[in-house]
């Protein structure tokens, strides 16, 4: 139901009449105003007798102010916000995190409103992760004749239902600037990220990165791997040789066949952007962007990390 308040002009009338002895009913009929409204600004200022518009009005402007929220932001609240920011979760995974820890927290639209009004990190928006792809130049380095393609591989693996099976892939540095890069592993039904550096993207530096990454985890967490057609990927023979592992490749120009990974890469793109040169990129910045995005928790996960999520299957294994 849509009202105005009184008006200053309104309660000054008022008063002249209140004054006349003209009961609350005939103040309303002239006024044009409903007598229940009258009956209420003569009983909230019935201690100013008689009635005085302007302290009638200076009661209105205060009554106002103190109805406004005073909201939910605490210093407390939002040094534990812009912790969450700073460790790189986007407003939504804190909050539902959160709350599956049985904190209160507010809405994480709240969250942007306090970011873009300065009450968290001082409004530096660069604490808001940015997402988006540019598109990647055209493959110039030939063909090679590929394994099993994507058709063949289990619907398990599609599904995600079972464990240890991976999508490849390899994130390059800025063009012209060397031929340093990173091979990406990504384990489709825990979301596990983890990245080797390269010192060039041929099939031997692929063949010892994933060598390097499978020795990190123990017998039976890979089981297959889902690549590009990228020629790195020629060694896809001996790494099937060497590591037991079954090696799918994706329809050309199927990028979303290997999501999970691609998605990851992105993530990888707000810690390095478009331009780095991976072969200045030290072991330790490189852990540290890993850790950070692994211990992210994740909505598809039911906000719980990466990281929780691989070692609970790691314990199954062992």
């Amino acid at each position: 139901m849509s009202y105005t308040h009184l008006s200053i002009i309104e309660r000054s009338k008022l008063e002249i009449l209140h004054q006349q002895g003209k009961s609350a009913r005939a103040i309303a009929q002239e006024l044009g105003r409903h007598h229940a409204t009258i009956c209420r600004e003569l009983r909230r200022n019935a201690a100013q007798e008689p009635y005085h518009a302007e302290r009638a009005q200076e009661s209105y402007i205060q009554r106002r102010k103190s109805s406004i929220p005073v909201g939910k932001w605490t210093p407390e609240q939002a040094t534990r916000i812009e912790k969450k920011l700073q460790a790189t979760w986007s407003p939504e995974q804190i909050v539902e995190r959160l709350r599956q820890e049985g904190q209160a927290i507010v809405c994480f639209k709240t969250i942007y409103r306090w970011l873009y009004a300065g009450l968290l990190a001082r409004g530096t928006l660069a604490v808001l992760r940015h997402k988006g792809k540019r598109q990647k130049p055209a493959e110039t380095r030939g063909k090679f004749a590929v394994g099993r393609p994507i058709s063949q591989r289990p619907k398990e693996v599609r599904s995600r239902e079972t464990f240890g099976h991976w999508e490849l892939d390899t994130v390059l540095s800025g063009r012209r600037k060397s031929k340093g890069c990173v091979a990406t592993f990504t384990e489709r039904k825990t979301r596990l990220y983890t990245a080797i550096r390269m010192p060039d993207r041929t099939a031997l530096s692929m063949e010892i990165a994933f060598g390097v990454a499978a020795s990190q985890y123990p017998s039976g967490a890979f089981q297959t791997a889902t690549a590009d057609r990228g020629k790195e990927f020629a060694c896809y023979a001996s790494l099937e040789a060497t590591h037991g592992v079954q090696v799918y490749f994706a329809d050309p120009y199927s990028s979303w066949q290997r999501g999970s990974n691609e998605n990851a890469n992105g993530l990888l793109r707000e810690f390095f952007p478009k331009g780095t040169d991976f072969a200045q990129i030290s072991d330790e910045a490189l852990d540290k962007a890993l850790h950070l995005i692994n211990h992210r928790p994740r909505q598809c996960l039911g906000w719980r990390t990466a990281h929780e999520s691989f070692s609970e299957e790691l314990s199954h294994l062992a």
